[in-house]
């Protein structure tokens, strides 16, 4: 039998609560995007002061982790010039991203979601998006 795991919308709302916690500890307002294991949308937040533009950009950081199964920082290197995967950034319809901010959303060793985030530095969009699945483990460990 096959067994798809995704993550819930309430798992979801999780994600985002401890990016935007991280958000807002850092004083960045940031736009936090959730996706199923496919790369599909299932929830988003612009904070208050969110840029506008990275609003796109996460939900293509989440797009990109979850259908990749891989950080967006992980395509940085080996999407430029002379490596292997040079233009790889160009590939469907340019919304595989290469900068970082996006990670996949792992339970029980496989992708089950990602979460993008967007507006800040890469290192901060990162370190929000860290917070969010921080969240979401300790949520679900205590809950097991």
């Amino acid at each position: 039998m096959l067994t798809i795991k995704r993550l819930s919308l309430a798992e979801a709302r999780i994600l985002i609560a401890g990016a935007s916690a991280k958000a807002v500890e850092i004083g960045v307002p940031m736009c936090i995007a959730v996706a199923d294991e496919s790369g599909q949308l299932i929830a988003f937040e612009r904070m208050d002061g969110g840029k506008i533009t990275s609003s796109i950009i996460a939900q293509d950081k989440a797009y990109t982790a979850a259908g990749a199964k891989r950080t967006t920082e992980s395509y940085g290197v080996s999407s430029q010039p002379g490596s292997p995967a040079y233009g790889i950034n160009s590939a469907i319809g340019g919304r595989l991203l290469v900068v970082a901010g996006g990670l996949p959303v792992i339970v029980d060793g496989e992708v089950v979601g990602a979460i993008g985030v967007s507006s800040g530095t890469p290192a901060q969009d990162t370190e929000c998006a860290q917070a969010g699945i921080n969240r979401l483990e300790l949520t679900l460990k205590s809950d097991s």
